[in-house]
């Protein structure tokens, strides 16, 4: 069975298609899959082994310059392999108006979330067959259905297996046992406090670990830079490429991290991961799979679902939900994982 998997993004979003992939080539093992993503996640599909080809797409990009993509080529380059070959199944597993046209465009039989289940319901008509989904489950969950109805086969009540062959992964930089903190976000309010990082970091030094400090942004690396002073245990990463970070967190003790993709890439790998949330809701998409503890702000307000909080700081602390979030209740979290591991 040849099947085109349409997954283009997020990095979390991407991470979660793949227990779907590995349980539907435990069913049908003669499955060949072709995926469609974003090109900044297009690593993370080849380390998977029923993938064949890798399409990246710009999508993002070229809606801020469609003539000068096709201009360029490079949209058409894209749409000739695209059209190169009839697929068995064509899965559009993003269910948004922004892979409609890939969806239609792709030769062979469309499938994805009807209606109601998709994130955006008008997305549905570009199928020829859709399919109900609970909207209330776990991402990964709602992806094993849908590839479990596309494929023809019932979905297996066993837990989620990512697949991640470590084999394709770099050879990794960094020996020795240390842990990796991942303090960076694209939304302020999932950032976890200054202080409570610091606190952290100095638990660390005490049990004589050492922390590795990556970062994806300038204002990222100036928050590493800061954390890490007066932490000789502390070390700031240099810039990494998304493979060698995935090296980095696969060889790591431990991994504590906000809501972030680098996050859900640990939990794929299956690094033992504390993962904090306070504006976002873990039930939904949070970190899935084995060795995971999701610590949750308990606040009146929290998961807001907001990027930026409204609220002003207590205590020097912001945002507020994060108080009683502290370094020593991820501390204890972290111990109980590191014990268990």
């Amino acid at each position: 069975m040849k099947l085109l998997l349409i997954k283009t993004s997020s990095l979390g979003d991407v991470l979660h298609a793949l227990p779907a992939l590995t349980e539907a080539r435990e069913h049908i093992p003669t499955l060949a899959c072709d995926w469609v993503v974003e090109e900044a996640y297009a690593d993370i599909p080849a380390w998977h082994p029923a993938v064949g080809s890798v399409l990246p797409v710009a999508i993002r990009r070229w809606r801020r310059a469609p003539f000068a993509a096709w201009r360029s080529g490079e949209a058409g380059q894209f749409l000739s392999r695209l059209r190169a070959q009839r697929y068995d199944c064509v899965l559009d597993a993003q269910g948004l108006l922004k892979t409609a046209p890939v969806t239609l465009l792709a030769r062979g039989p469309r499938v994805g979330f009807d209606r109601r289940s998709a994130r955006e319901g008008l997305a549905s008509f570009c199928y020829d067959r859709t399919v109900p989904v609970d909207r209330r489950e776990h991402a990964v969950e709602r992806l094993r259905t849908l590839f479990a109805a596309a494929l023809g086969y019932a979905p297996s009540p066993a837990p989620p297996d990512y697949g991640i062959d470590r084999s394709r992964l770099p050879v990794p930089r960094e020996t020795g046992d240390y842990l990796v903190f991942l303090h960076g976000s694209t939304w302020a309010s999932k950032l976890w406090p200054d202080a409570h990082w610091r606190a952290l970091l100095a638990r660390a030094g005490q049990a004589g670990l050492k922390v590795l400090l990556p970062f994806g942004t300038p204002d990222e690396q100036r928050r590493a830079e800061a954390l890490a002073q007066g932490q000789p245990h502390a070390r700031v990463l240099p810039p990494l490429r998304l493979p060698q970070l995935a090296a980095t967190l696969a060889g790591a003790r431990a991994v504590v991290g906000v809501d972030s993709g680098p996050t859900h890439l640990a939990s794929a790998l299956g690094v033992p991961t504390v993962s904090i949330y306070g504006a976002t809701d873990p039930t939904l998409t949070g970190t899935w799979g084995a060795r995971q503890h999701r610590a949750q702000a308990a606040f009146p307000c929290a998961p807001c679902l907001k990027r930026v909080c409204p609220l002003p700081a207590d205590n020097g602390l912001h945002p507020p939900c994060y108080g009683r979030l502290d370094a020593d209740a991820v501390w204890a979290s972290l111990e109980t994982l590191r014990r268990a591991a």
